[in-house]
């Protein structure tokens, strides 16, 4: 910092300002001499930054930034991809909390038990995750059912309907059977939304050999995971686009989810890999 700020005032010469300061003359004139150098490594280690802010579609943070450069063999500062970040004028959207649709008033009672307390999940396909938030669109809103395997975060079945009901449910739990080898005794965990609660929907994860699992009422955190993939949709793609119709925004989301949430998109808590990179580490059959 003295040498810079030496090199940025030439109103005295070098040897005043070397006293000044205390330092040498002839160190300043090496630091000088690697100017040029430094500069470089700066400009490429900033580029690195802004290719990992890029692949990440404008959503990754300084934190997760140097986790991607980490895991690729870098070395990397959390201030100093800050201070690029924000010399290079690269701002990420951050994650807010969304409130509970589903309607829980009439599963109140017993016999709603949530298997997840206390339940330490080791593989993927042991439990999964799932609720139903809405989508705005200039048709009305639409309304988007997800199913995400707690352990790797996948996605494993997305589904949007005009109409939150029970049938949007049913309708996800079969494609996720359908693309994925489910076992029997996974762990299926909701809220206790009426969708959820049905008789249709229960006796569905019943004869697929599904335990269900519900949230404690009152407490929306025992649902998180679905909640965390709800809160990134919404601030990642919901909220920077309007949708003309139903149709453009399962469009886009259909992408965001199959191509970029699941397959290039890194996860903190995965180790920097992608929701599918961990499932097929974890779960070779699933590739």
């Amino acid at each position: 910092m003295i040498y810079a700020y030496i090199e940025a005032h030439d109103e005295y010469p070098v040897v005043k300002w070397a006293g000044y300061f205390g330092v040498s003359t002839s160190g300043y004139y090496e630091w000088k001499r690697d100017l040029a150098k430094r500069q470089g490594r700066y400009q490429t280690y900033g580029d690195a930054v802004e290719q990992v802010f890029d692949e990440g579609r404008g959503t990754y943070g300084s934190e997760r930034i140097c986790g991607v450069l980490r895991h690729r063999g870098h070395k990397a500062s959390f201030q100093k991809v800050k201070r690029i970040m924000e010399e290079r004028g690269l701002r990420c959207v951050h994650v807010k909390k969304v409130k509970p649709l589903t309607d829980s008033r009439k599963a109140r009672g017993a016999g709603y038990e949530n298997l997840l307390r206390g339940h330490d999940i080791t593989m993927p396909f042991e439990a999964v995750s799932s609720d139903i938030s809405y989508i705005p669109t200039g048709e009305g809103f639409d309304y988007l059912c997800e199913i995400k395997d707690i352990k790797t975060g996948t996605i494993l079945a997305a589904c949007q309907r005009e109409r939150m009901t029970k049938e949007l449910v049913l309708d996800t739990i079969r494609a996720a059977h359908r693309r994925w080898a489910l076992p029997e005794g996974m762990i299926f965990h909701s809220d206790r939304g009426s969708q959820y609660t049905s008789k249709e929907v229960m006796n569905l994860l019943k004869q697929l050999g599904s335990r269900q699992s519900f949230a404690r009422v009152g407490m929306p955190g025992d649902n998180a995971w679905s909640e965390s993939f709800f809160s990134i949709l919404k601030k990642e793609v919901v909220h920077p686009h309007s949708f003309s119709t139903r149709e453009h925004a399962r469009l886009v989301i259909f992408e965001y989810i199959e191509v970029f949430y699941n397959s290039l998109r890194v996860q903190k808590n995965l180790g920097w890999l992608t929701p599918l990179h961990s499932l097929c580490l974890l779960h070779p059959e699933a590739a």
